[in-house]
């Protein structure tokens, strides 16, 4: 099924190129949620709608509708899962997963699905990859990697609109902190692990 999902969302998405928003992530979070709901449980199919159409609508992080991207695409989603003929208990279920994953909307996950493919999306935000993302998203709006005379922000208030290594803290340790499944927190415990390390090194080589 996921070569349909993949084709809809490649047809909605375009020409348009976000390297941290691409196919590849789509299925790293079908990957982590697979192994997720291996332990945790919850319907497979709509967990895989979930994970594949969850980034359907995909405006720019600076863009003014990127706060209805989640609802966007759980409407998109809803539409394209009524035309396969999903049944609409599933479709339902599939809506709220998708408008749940959302950090900034602030949702509950109510369904174990939910709950899932929230945390496989949130999981893609840390470790090695995570990092990659960050710098990646903080690139296409314009921000630097780091204050250079402040990295940590010791001195000043955080901005991770304009820096990079800020997101750390404002958003992506933060995220570590709401997952919902112990399976999840267990996977995030290495990722958060190497981005505290990560951000060490980085302060110790750029010091002046």
């Amino acid at each position: 099924m996921n070569a349909a999902y993949e084709a809809e969302v490649l047809r909605v998405w375009g020409a348009a190129v976000d390297g941290a928003h691409d196919v590849w992530h789509l299925r790293r979070v079908w990957a982590l949620a697979r192994r997720i709901a291996a332990i945790e449980g919850g319907d497979l199919e709509v967990i895989e709608a979930a994970c594949f159409l969850h980034d359907i609508v995909n405006p720019p992080k600076d863009d003014p509708a990127r706060a209805q991207a989640a609802a966007l695409s759980a409407a998109h989603a809803a539409a394209f899962l009524e035309g396969r003929g999903m049944a609409e208990e599933k479709i339902n279920t599939v809506v709220h997963a998708i408008e749940a994953h959302s950090f900034s909307a602030g949702l509950r996950a109510q369904s174990v699905e939910a709950q899932v493919v929230q945390d496989a999306d949130r999981l893609e935000a840390l470790g090695a990859l995570g990092i990659a993302r960050c710098f990646n998203v903080s690139g296409q709006m314009g921000g630097a990697l780091f204050h250079g005379a402040d990295p940590l922000a010791q001195s000043r208030a955080l901005d991770d609109r304009a820096y990079a290594l800020d997101h750390f803290e404002v958003k992506l340790l933060r995220v570590a902190e709401t997952l919902n499944t112990a399976t999840a927190r267990e996977m995030a415990q290495e990722r958060v692990a190497f981005m505290k390390s990560f951000r060490d090194q980085l302060v110790s080589e750029i010091a002046v």
